[in-house]
């Protein structure tokens, strides 16, 4: 079994930058020998809101979405770019509301599972 070299960053939000309590909400994955770029998102409104009240819990779920459809055939203004770019642009590093956190690597025979493993692990409570 071939297993190739990946990379991931946790998708997080940080609703008051100022403080940098963050939630976990998704994972974005890239691996350039099989080709795949793709991100899981899954917001927890009830634990956002305990870090701020007042969030927009509804433009932070449009944020998180534009993850996933980055990595999609119909990426929008990042349509363009290869995967490894559009990976590039999504994990840069941002102070605003929704980002990615720092890029770590590994090895999988199955980027779409250890997608699935590192979301379980990483972002679902």
């Amino acid at each position: 079994m071939t297993r190739d070299v990946y990379e991931y960053a946790v998708i997080r939000v940080v609703p008051r930058v100022e403080r940098g309590e963050q939630v976990n909400a998704g994972v974005l994955l890239y691996c350039q020998p099989r080709d795949y770029l793709c991100a899981r998102v899954e917001l927890d409104p009830a634990r956002l809101r305990v870090l701020d009240p007042s969030v927009d819990v509804d433009g932070v779920r449009k944020a998180l979405d534009a993850y996933e459809l980055a990595c999609g055939a119909e990426a929008g203004p990042l349509g363009g770019e290869s995967l490894g770019g559009r990976f590039r642009w999504l994990t840069a590093p941002r102070s605003t509301i929704v980002q990615a956190g720092p890029v770590h690597a590994g090895l999988t025979a199955d980027p779409g599972t250890e997608l699935a493993r590192l979301f379980d692990k990483l972002v679902r409570v």
